[in-house]
C-alpha cells in the first residue's frame, strides 16, 4: 500500500528505453498521407529497443467498439502493438478525449493495458504523472459535464444503437471541429497549463509529468521538476523517450531521421 499522501503507482518500468506517443488521430483526413507509415517506422523500433510503450490518448481520431465492429483503418497499428507485446514489451494506453471508449478489443484481443484516467507510474525509479490532459485544469465546466455523460453506460448503449455507417462518420466530423478550435498553445495556453495543471501535480515524490492533448511539443525543465508535452503526429511528428532516467523530446525530420528538441525553462506562469 502507498504511504499517506503518496500517489498510487499503477505500473513500474525499472529500466530500458520507454517510448511515449499521443495525438496521432488515425483516421483523420489531416496531415501528410505518409504519416501513418512514419508512425509505423517508429513503432518498429519498439520490439527491439524499448522496455515499454506508453500511449497518452487520441491515437485514433475516433474509437468506439460496437459489439461486432470496430473502426476500419486500424489493423496495421494494432499489429505493431501486438508485435511489441509478443516481444514482451508492454503497451500502456490512456484514453484521450477522442478515444476514451476503449473497450475489450485492445485489452483482450491485443493485450494492451488500458486506463481511463490519469495515473502515476514509477519509471526508472522516478514517480511520473501520466495523463492525456483534457479537463484537468479549472473551468471548462461544460466539457467536464459532457465527458461524464458520454462515458455513462446508458450513453454508450444508446450510441451502439446507431449503425456504424452513421455513427462513425458523425464522430469524425465532431472530432474535426474540435481540432479546428484549438487555442494558440505556445503563447497563451502553455503558461496556463503549467500554472493550473502541472504545478499542483508535480512536486514531492512526483518529479515529472508527461501529457498529450495540446498538440504543441514542449519540454520544460528546472531543478527538481520536469514537464513534457508530447506534441502530435499531424504537424509535428514528435515523440518522447526516456533513457537512463532522462527524458528527451524528438521530432521526425522529412528524411526520416530524428532531431532532439532541447528542453527550456518553465514559462512565466505567474503572469498568465
Amino acid at each position: 500500500m502507498s504511504a499517506p499522501n503518496e500517489p498510487t503507482i499503477s505500473f513500474e518500468v525499472p529500466e530500458g528505453p520507454i517510448y511515449f506517443i499521443s495525438d496521432i488521430h488515425l483516421g483523420a483526413p489531416a496531415g501528410p498521407p505518409e504519416r501513418e507509415q512514419w508512425l509505423l517506422d517508429l513503432l518498429r523500433e519498439v520490439p527491439e529497443r524499448a522496455a515499454a510503450l506508453i500511449v497518452l490518448g487520441d491515437l485514433f481520431d475516433f474509437w468506439f467498439e460496437y459489439r461486432h465492429a470496430i473502426p476500419k483503418g486500424t489493423f496495421r497499428i494494432a499489429r505493431a502493438f501486438a508485435d511489441a507485446i509478443d516481444a514482451s514489451v508492454p503497451v500502456y494506453y490512456l484514453g484521450g478525449n477522442h478515444d476514451f471508449w476503449v473497450a475489450d478489443y485492445l485489452k483482450h484481443e491485443i493485450g494492451i493495458l488500458t486506463f481511463d484516467h490519469p495515473i502515476h507510474a514509477r519509471l526508472h525509479g522516478r514517480v511520473v504523472h501520466l495523463a492525456h490532459g483534457d479537463g484537468l485544469g479549472p473551468g471548462d465546466t461544460g466539457y467536464k459535464i459532457l465527458r461524464v455523460i458520454l462515458r455513462n453506460r446508458l450513453a454508450i448503449a444508446a450510441y451502439r444503437a446507431i449503425h456504424p455507417d452513421l455513427g462513425i462518420p458523425f464522430a469524425h466530423l465532431a472530432s474535426r471541429l474540435s481540432r479546428d478550435s484549438r487555442e494558440d498553445a505556445r503563447s497563451l495556453l502553455l503558461p496556463k497549463i503549467v500554472r493550473d495543471v502541472v504545478v499542483p501535480r508535480v512536486g514531492g515524490t512526483v518529479s515529472a509529468m508527461v501529457m498529450g492533448h495540446v498538440h504543441e511539443p514542449a519540454h520544460f525543465k528546472d531543478a527538481g521538476r520536469e514537464f513534457l508535452l508530447i506534441g502530435d503526429w499531424i504537424e509535428n511528428f514528435t515523440h518522447v523517450r526516456m533513457e537512463d532516467g532522462k527524458f528527451g523530446l524528438y521530432r521526425r525530420r522529412a528524411d526520416g531521421t530524428q532531431e532532439a528538441i532541447p528542453s527550456e525553462p518553465f514559462p512565466d506562469y505567474q503572469a498568465s
